[in-house]
């Protein structure tokens, strides 16, 4: 009888893998590589890699632990959890730049009152 894993689990914890599976994909989109790849890299189907990012809870720690190797090779999960790879920086830094549009005339006037 097959058990799915998200009914039995606390709402705590399914949060934690949730957050987790996040941290993965985004560490896997700082570091510029793709899904496909990665997978292909652990020895995992893309489905899994995929399941990995979403935070399906079904999935051993040993399957986690060889992504994020093939991820980041020698990058410790305690070095995801605490956010401390470089690529994870240059990719907050690209996100907060945003380009923004000089008011148009009729913008202008709108505010000065």
């Amino acid at each position: 009888m097959k058990i799915e894993q998200s009914a039995v689990l606390s709402p705590r914890i399914a949060q934690e893998v949730v957050h987790l599976g996040h941290l993965l994909a985004r560490l896997r989109q700082a570091r510029k590589v793709k899904q496909a790849d990665a997978a292909l890299r652990a020895g995992l189907s893309r489905n899994t890699a995929y399941r990995l990012e979403k935070g399906d809870p079904g999935l051993a720690i040993g399957q986690v632990l060889r992504y994020l190797d093939a991820v980041a090779p020698g990058t410790t999960l305690a070095e995801l959890l605490n956010q401390a790879d470089p690529a994870l920086t240059a990719l907050q830094a690209r996100e907060a730049t945003k380009r923004v549009r000089d008011l148009s005339a009729a913008e202008l006037d709108e505010l000065n009152f």
